[in-house]
């Protein structure tokens, strides 16, 4: 601790996952931050890399601060602290469009030329660069278990000890690789933290489909 960017903590999540090796894990990042990492872990594991679209649903008055969340279905998980952060059921109700939209345009940018990867009957590992308030990670999960996976893993590098708890009865098997009690952001346990962009996500999906 910290990590020195996300490739390390990549690698490092590809030892405590090595027993799927061979098992055709199917490897879902949470874009952007996780892409890259999800097809390390997924080339070492020997599986097929793809996206699960979830969005948050920022707080009123601070943008970075997740209230709830929201999958592709328009299904979403609304955070038991939302009202006092200030967010009505009419402002969540405009949230939600705003980011059913981000969806939408991001799958037509990532996966224009194939649907999504089928996660029926396969060893699922959702993957994100760390959690905080959890939401986007409930959300990822929740939509993929109605498509019923053999199993569904959630694999992090670094998350609160409450948030991984909390996020624990949503998955079959919970892999994080740190979990300190004084947490602020994901960005604070990595030396080498920059933004993923759309393109450096596209890139990876089109390699990964060839």
């Amino acid at each position: 601790m910290p990590f020195r960017d996300r490739d390390e903590a990549a690698r490092r999540l590809v030892e405590r996952l090595a027993v799927y090796k061979g098992e055709n894990p199917l490897v879902l990042a949470i874009p952007r931050g996780a892409v890259p990492m999800a097809s390390i872990v997924a080339t070492a594991l020997e599986g097929d890399v793809d996206v699960v679209l979830v969005r948050k649903l920022r707080a009123p008055y601070n943008p970075e601060f997740a209230v709830g969340s929201i999958d592709e279905s328009g299904w979403t998980y609304i955070a038991d602290y939302a009202a006092q952060a200030g967010a009505t059921p009419e402002y969540l109700e405009a949230e939600k469009k705003t980011q059913l939209e981000t969806m939408r345009n991001r799958r037509a940018q990532y996966t224009p030329i194939r649907p999504p990867i089928d996660p029926a009957g396969r060893i699922v590992i959702v993957l994100d660069d760390g959690l905080a308030t959890g939401a986007t990670m409930i959300s990822a999960l929740h939509a993929l278990r109605v498509k019923k996976p053999k199993k569904l893993i959630c694999a992090v590098p670094v998350s609160p000890p409450d948030t991984l708890e909390k996020v624990a009865s949503y998955a079959d098997e919970v892999v994080c690789l740190e979990t300190p009690a004084w947490f602020q952001a994901v960005g604070q346990f990595y030396m080498d933290f920059p933004q993923v962009e759309d393109e450096e996500v596209i890139a990876i999906l089109r390699q990964n489909a060839a």
